[in-house]
């Protein structure tokens, strides 16, 4: 029954399935260490331009002819974004007045969202489309899940599933437009003149390793969503 994962105690609480939640915690802390040591490395090396994360940004945006998207700062380390609703690049206070090849590639990068969303690129449009269906599944998942060990309910447990696996999703659709808006800027730095030579390899191993987050990030919930299947998925009460 159901209600036999609560009644087990010491020894369902240590089931073999954590070593999958471990792991995936493991990946996302190399992931996490490897792009802030490579970002601190290449944050050092200023850029022979000599131009800001900020006026990199404005020049990659005017030459896509992008006029309508504010370039603003914002508190933090490595908080950099783009905002699609309001049509503004957050830079980050270490990357909005840094004239290191790190900055530059990762205020490039931000521009790269933005040229994705002028161009209305599918798996940004696609992406954009999942995040009420994720912020909900993350956050209504593990609720359902747990109300339906408590009821031994296995369709509370199948749609807690579900949930989390629509958060999955999300997560997945989100490494093409983050390799893609790398890809855009490394070609308009280079294009544009912004980076030179050797830059622009830096700049890609920055950037190599903050996408290395996000697939990171992926694999981890993928393990959990296995997880969940191999303890809930498809168990009858009996």
């Amino acid at each position: 029954m159901l209600s036999a994962y609560i009644t087990r105690g010491f020894g369902y609480y240590w089931d073999p399935t954590y070593m999958l939640v471990i792991v995936g915690a493991l990946i996302c802390m190399a992931a996490s260490m490897r792009v802030k040591s490579t970002y601190a490395k290449y944050s050092r090396v200023r850029s022979m331009s000599g131009l800001t994360g900020a006026q990199a940004a404005q020049r990659i945006l005017q030459a896509a002819g992008i006029s309508d998207v504010a370039v603003a700062r914002v508190a933090g380390n490595l908080t950099d974004h783009y905002d699609p609703r309001n049509k503004t690049l957050n830079l980050s206070e270490s990357v909005y007045d840094s004239a290191s090849v790190a900055a530059v590639g990762v205020a490039a990068h931000e521009c790269g969202h933005a040229i994705q969303h002028q161009q209305n690129y599918a798996p940004l449009n696609i992406r954009s489309m999942l995040v009420p269906v994720a912020q909900f599944g993350s956050g209504a998942s593990w609720i359902i899940i747990i109300l339906g060990i408590f009821l031994s309910a296995q369709p509370l447990l199948t749609l807690g599933i579900v949930l989390f696996a629509a958060a999955v999703l999300f997560q997945l659709v989100t490494l093409p437009v983050e390799f893609n808006a790398s890809s855009r800027a490394l070609h308009m730095l280079e294009y544009q003149n912004i980076l030179y030579g050797d830059e622009i390899a830096q700049t890609r191993k920055v950037l190599s390793a903050a996408a290395l987050t996000y697939v990171a990030g992926a694999a981890a919930a993928i393990l959990q969503l296995l997880r969940l299947v191999i303890l809930f998925g498809g168990r009858n009460d009996d």
